[in-house]
């Protein structure tokens, strides 16, 4: 949030110089140029970005001659959209031509883009009004929408009319959330009722994108936020929500509907890990009830229960997931995550043992971090659930402590952690190749974890031998 506003002198010393070499080469050629877009708004707030944008009133063929002429290696990345991009000092600056954009049948694309020569038009098309504002080192900062009023009030606001803004690109629905919640604003109240008017036109927008904002939602830390305050918005991006809004879970473990939990499950992993917790650990608080509404069933007590939903809910957040195009390896830590997120776990070496061994199961290689994180993710659900559970966040702590000692001496997470292998099985017993020798190993691992056995060649043959 902007709290002074910066001089502008102040701002052309933070302009870094590969950007202004692009800048004075336009302009030595007669031709008007801006830096535009998020470097003007970032700095602004005080967190000036090495992504610099210029726009200008060149031809791109022009400005693409004009910056070769200046010595500026020019790939031509965008033409269509009057776009090239300037290498300077290894620094890739992009460079537009001022346009306007038509309609936009797809709610995407624009049909066709006309091309201007006043800056003015071409911020008028933008997104929103922080987004909107033009630099000059010389001529000082345009604003012609009230952008540094709302960085100043800390609200997303869309230039002029909001549902028009939404109409052009429904992906903007999104990204005003994603904007909102990165820069810690809300959305403006009528920005926020086109929010809703339009969210169902996210159905047009290809899934690997949605995927793409909502990932960028849950890395700003605040998908809490986005949950309780964009509801519409969040269940369009993801359908999945929408059986927990407002779903009571009749069960005195429980104060709040599965979406509020699942908002409070969000905000509590951001503080039990500083606000920095792991990308498949966002992902598992987000989606770690998310099959409730599916599993739901009332007992003889008359109180809800939700047997299975863990595992039900790990094959729909995998489902998600892969929908919106999120990483292999997220999917798998996450899902194992949501799999393990209500599996009961004691403060006991064979309990903990277990719990590593399933992990390794599910996501192989990953099991040491991902315990860590599954007791962030328990102390989250457990502050989020009614005020008797909230006694169980101690019991974890005492959880971790067995947990840290095994890690230091060592875990054995399967049967390739084992002292012995197969060859060794068929020497001793006497067995041949096959199911059996794994079987075996099976066996033997089970009892290292419950304890029964040392993990020592010694040992482990003597347990083996006829």
């Amino acid at each position: 949030m902007l709290t002074r506003r910066p001089t502008d002198n102040e701002l052309a010393a933070q302009l870094p110089a590969y950007a202004l070499r692009v800048v004075d080469a336009l302009e030595a050629a007669g031709y008007e140029a801006w830096v535009v877009g998020g470097w003007v708004r970032d700095a602004l707030i005080g967190n000036p970005s090495h992504d610099v944008d210029v726009c200008s009133s060149a031809p791109w063929e022009d400005a693409a001659r004009v910056l070769r002429a200046a010595g500026i290696a020019v790939h031509e990345t965008g033409t269509k959209h009057g776009t090239v991009t300037a290498v300077v000092e290894g620094k890739p600056v992009e460079t537009t031509t001022y346009r306007v954009e038509g309609t936009y049948s797809d709610l995407r694309h624009p049909d066709d883009v006309r091309f201007v020569r006043d800056v003015r038009e071409d911020l008028a098309r933008r997104d929103f009004t922080v987004n909107a504002m033009a630099f000059h080192p010389r001529r000082g900062l345009l604003d012609l929408f009230g952008g540094v009023d709302d960085l100043a009030a800390g609200v997303i606001r869309c230039v002029g009319d909001p549902r028009a803004r939404f109409g052009e690109d429904a992906l903007r629905v999104l990204r005003a959330v994603r904007f909102a919640a990165r820069m810690g604003f809300v959305v403006e109240e009528a920005t926020h009722e086109a929010l809703v008017a339009c969210a169902g036109e996210l159905s047009h927008i290809a899934q690997e994108r949605i995927g793409q904002e909502v990932d960028g939602i849950l890395a700003s830390g605040r998908m809490g936020w986005a949950l309780m305050a964009e509801t519409e918005v969040m269940c369009a991006a993801i359908p999945e929500l929408r059986p927990l809004v407002g779903f009571d879970q009749q069960s005195p473990y429980h104060a709040y509907d599965v979406l509020e939990h699942t908002a409070r499950v969000c905000q509590a992993v951001e503080a039990f890990c500083c606000g920095m917790p792991s990308r498949e650990l966002r992902w598992a608080a987000l989606l770690h009830d998310i099959a409730k509404p599916q599993t739901f069933t009332i007992g003889e007590d008359g109180r809800g229960h939700f047997y299975g939903h863990p595992e039900a809910g790990a094959k729909v957040a995998r489902k998600v997931m892969g929908r919106l195009a999120i990483p292999g390896d997220v999917v798998r830590a996450a899902t194992a995550l949501v799999r393990m997120h209500d599996r009961p776990t004691q403060a006991t070496t064979k309990s903990v043992r277990r719990s590593l061994v399933k992990l390794e199961q599910l996501c192989p290689g990953r099991a040491v971090p991902l315990a860590f994180a599954l007791l962030d993710l328990k102390r989250a659900d457990s502050l989020a659930k009614a005020p008797s559970c909230r006694d169980y966040v101690a019991e974890l702590g005492k959880i971790e402590a067995v947990l840290r000692d095994e890690v230091r001496l060592g875990p054995t997470l399967s049967v390739r952690d084992l002292a012995v292998g197969g060859a060794d099985i068929i020497a001793a017993c006497g067995m041949r190749p096959g199911p059996g020798v794994g079987k075996a190993l099976d066996a033997l691992l089970e009892r290292v974890v419950s304890g029964e056995l040392e993990n020592t060649r010694e040992a482990l043959l003597a347990a083996i031998r006829p």
